[in-house]
Order: C-alpha cells, then sequence, then structure tokens
C-alpha cells in the first residue's frame, strides 16, 4: 500500500493575539501590516503605532483583526469623548481629531479608485462637511431583553457582535432624540412581556421627534398608550405581518423635511429611506445642481430617487426630470411630493434598476444629464446601461468607494472623463466617507 505525503495544514490564527508594526491605513482607515506574507487589516490602529491585535479572520491571503492594546500610541492618537467608546460599534475613529480622520479617509479612497480605475491622479474637490457631533436625525437602537436575569438593554450593537450595548448617552444622535435612551426603556421593562420589543427607529422631521416601535406580538391599546405619553409621535409595527405601520394618535403630522435652499418640503413615511445627516443632504443637493449647471433645456434623468431628494431640486431648474426607484411606496411619496411642491415637470417610475431595463418610454428618452445614487452595492447590472444613454453628463453619488471605483471603471471604459471628485463626510467619527463625482463626455469636435 502506497502511503501519499500530505503536508500538515497551517494553524488557523482566528482568536490568537499577534504583535504588529502599522505601517499605513486603507480607505476605511483600518491599519495596515504584514504578518508571515499576509495582508494584515487592523481597526483601531494607526500609522507608527505598534499594537496587540486579536485576529478575527484568517484568509489565505489576509487576515482581519482588532486592536486590544497599543503598545506604541502615534502622537495623534487621542482619548475618545465618548464613554461608550470601547463597547459601542457605532464611532470607531473618535481616537482621531476629526479633521485628520477625514486626511486618512481621502488618502485611502484615492489609493483605492487609483489602484482600482487605472488613473493617476483624481480631481478631488473641497469636502463636504459638517458638525461632527449632534448631527443624526435618524438612528435605530437594537432593544434585548434577558429572561433569565430581567436586564433590558437599548443601545447600539457592540463592534463585530450581536450584542447590544446599553448607553444612556449619544454624542452623534440629535438633541431631540437624546431622550428616548432614557425616557424608553422604562417603558419597555414595563410590558408584560418587554421581549415582545425589537427595536426602535427614531427620526427627526420639521424639528419633531418620532419613534417606530417594531414588536413580535401584539400590544394592546393601553401598552402603546404608554409609549405614546412618554413619546407623542410613535407608529407601532409588528414583525409578525398582521401589522401595519400606524400612528398611535390619528394627529400625528406626516413626517416631513426641507431642503430650504431650494424651498422644497418633502413628506416620507416611516421606513423610507432618507439621509441620515441633515446639514450634509442639503450640501449634496446644493453641490450637485452647482455642479451639474442645470438649466432650462436639461432633460435629466435621476436613478435610485428615493422619494425625489434630487429630483425635485432638479426639476426646480430643468425642462423635465424622470425619477426611477425600486420601492413602490416610495415612488408614490415622490409623485405625491412633486405634486405639493407643484412641480408638474418631474415625474416618477418604478422598475430594477440591477436587471435589464424594461421596454419603456423613459428607457427611449435621450438625456442630457444623468444622477445616480445607490446603495452600497453601487450600479452593478445598471452602470453599463447608463453609459449606454450617452448623456453628456453623469453625476454619481455613492455611500461606498469600492463600488464605486467598480462602476467609475466601466464609465471611463466608456469613454467617460472624470471631471471633479468630492468627498462626503455624511458620518463623522466612521471609517465611512461618500462621495461626489461628475463624469463627462468630451466634446465632440
Amino acid at each position: 500500500m502506497v502511503t501519499l505525503y500530505k503536508a500538515k495544514a497551517k494553524a488557523r490564527l482566528i482568536k490568537a493575539t499577534l504583535t504588529l508594526d502599522i505601517d499605513s491605513t486603507d480607505y476605511e482607515v483600518n491599519g495596515l501590516s504584514r504578518y508571515q506574507q499576509k495582508i494584515a487589516f487592523v481597526s483601531g490602529a494607526l500609522p507608527g503605532e505598534k499594537v496587540q491585535a486579536l485576529v478575527l479572520e484568517d484568509k489565505p491571503g489576509f487576515i482581519k483583526a482588532r486592536t486590544i492594546k497599543v503598545l506604541k500610541p502615534a502622537p495623534e492618537r487621542q482619548t475618545p469623548f465618548c464613554p461608550h467608546f470601547s463597547q459601542c460599534g457605532g464611532c470607531q475613529l473618535q481616537y482621531l481629531d476629526n479633521d485628520r480622520q477625514r486626511q486618512l479617509k481621502q488618502h485611502g479612497v484615492n489609493q483605492l479608485i487609483r489602484h482600482q480605475a487605472g488613473l493617476d491622479s483624481l480631481p478631488w474637490q473641497p469636502m463636504i462637511s459638517g458638525p461632527d457631533t449632534h448631527y443624526r436625525r435618524k438612528a435605530r437602537l437594537g432593544v434585548w431583553y434577558d429572561k433569565k436575569t430581567r436586564q433590558l438593554s437599548v443601545g447600539f450593537r457592540a463592534e463585530g457582535s450581536k450584542a447590544i450595548t446599553a448607553i444612556g448617552e449619544c454624542s452623534m444622535l440629535s438633541p431631540l432624540l437624546t431622550p428616548a435612551l432614557t425616557l424608553l426603556p422604562p417603558v419597555i421593562k414595563a410590558l408584560p412581556e418587554p421581549a415582545a420589543i425589537t427595536h426602535l427607529e427614531l427620526f427627526v422631521a420639521a424639528e419633531r421627534p418620532y419613534v417606530v416601535v417594531r414588536h413580535v406580538k401584539p400590544l394592546t391599546q393601553a401598552q402603546q398608550q404608554l409609549f405614546s405619553q412618554s413619546w407623542p409621535q410613535a407608529y407601532f409595527l409588528g414583525d409578525d405581518g398582521t401589522e401595519t405601520l400606524q400612528p398611535w394618535q390619528a394627529d400625528t403630522p406626516a413626517p416631513a423635511y426641507t431642503l430650504a435652499e431650494q424651498n422644497i418640503t418633502l413628506q416620507f413615511q416611516p421606513g423610507d429611506f432618507i439621509q441620515v445627516n441633515e446639514a450634509i443632504n442639503q450640501q449634496m443637493v446644493a453641490q450637485a445642481l452647482a455642479w451639474l449647471q442645470v438649466n432650462a433645456d436639461d432633460i435629466i434623468l435621476d436613478l435610485y430617487a428615493g422619494i425625489g431628494n434630487f429630483s425635485l431640486a432638479l426639476a426646480k431648474y430643468a425642462k423635465t426630470v424622470q425619477g426611477i426607484e425600486g420601492v413602490a411606496k416610495m415612488v408614490q411619496q415622490a409623485a405625491t411630493n412633486a405634486q405639493l411642491n407643484g412641480l408638474s415637470n418631474a415625474s416618477f417610475a418604478r422598475a430594477d434598476l440591477h436587471l435589464p431595463w424594461p421596454e419603456a418610454p423613459w428607457v427611449r428618452q435621450r438625456y442630457t444629464k444623468v444622477v445616480l445614487d445607490p446603495a452600497r452595492a453601487g450600479a452593478q447590472g445598471a452602470i453599463a446601461q447608463v453609459a449606454a444613454l450617452k448623456a453628456a453628463q453623469i453625476l454619481y453619488v455613492s455611500c461606498n468607494a469600492a463600488t464605486f471605483a467598480r462602476d467609475a471603471k466601466v464609465l471611463l471604459g466608456q469613454g467617460y472623463q472624470l471631471q471633479k471628485l468630492a468627498g462626503i463626510d455624511m458620518f463623522p467619527h466612521t471609517s465611512h466617507l461618500e462621495l461626489m463625482a461628475l463624469f463627462s463626455l468630451p466634446a465632440k469636435k
């Protein structure tokens, strides 16, 4: 019998503690190091530091780890200002000054896009930024009730965990939402079955704080009233599929926000997508109008239009705007918002943009400009169809630099040039940097 030699599998590094020297950072401001011919991505580490890191993933070409002790700190490291920083997974970069956070985020994104798109340099414009605290007008709080200990936790998930970190304060929330952290937990704990509440969705609209109480078992009217006494603008939504989203009080005002510079009001329903950072959203819309230089001859296509955040502002100045959105109820909401604002030149339709586009009038229209603001997955499946429209300009708003780089490569391959690029600091103290990019076709000679 022949015995074949088999090399022993290398021991996995999961949960191993490594000592690493950090050389630089990536586009998510993870520290970069090397360990046994593998690249190491280390959260919580800065260039020039020596750290102890716990390995979370061990793959053939890389490892992911989390800093558990800084052995040699960088001079720029500072003490996080939030008492929940070490447990809460919400704000990963508080150990850096916010200006430095922005620099490192843009540097990493610059390297990523240049490498992926094959560009020597990028046409960076000033970053869109705003206040770095109390900027969130929307947040989702996890709720966990331990039946054995009868302990209730209301807060955000811990980094890399499903565990809920109970918090009593949050420097990122709008001051109008902060009271929810102390007012609503006692209400939940007073219920006969506190575990029936799974999470709370908070948002601010027209200077009013709202809450959506998500529950897996029906709540009686008396139990709903307990919430509304602490939080008048309360909605209730059962996750068992038997209840519809409805406010406790019939006279609860319809949620809405304004784009003050364009004199536009946008109503929305709880659960509709709206930008978390109101001040940054206004700046984004204004910059989109300025970069596109919208005029009365423009016929504009707005993809992933949502409730009309960009569409209605564009319609103020364009000949016509066609918005396309995949979620039917947001298509209807966008159409309602157009009517509310007296904009008869904005229309909306539903389509799954990632599939081959349907035979529809909006597809056959000739557009001068296209705007797209996809989710984190980007516009894969749609971007080639966007390029085929041959619009003179394409404005791409991205919340994921990696998928943006992938899609930008498609546009560049179809003859578009990247004219302008700006970072958008939508979420200060986190690793996220959003982007706005303007692509143009060269003028025909």
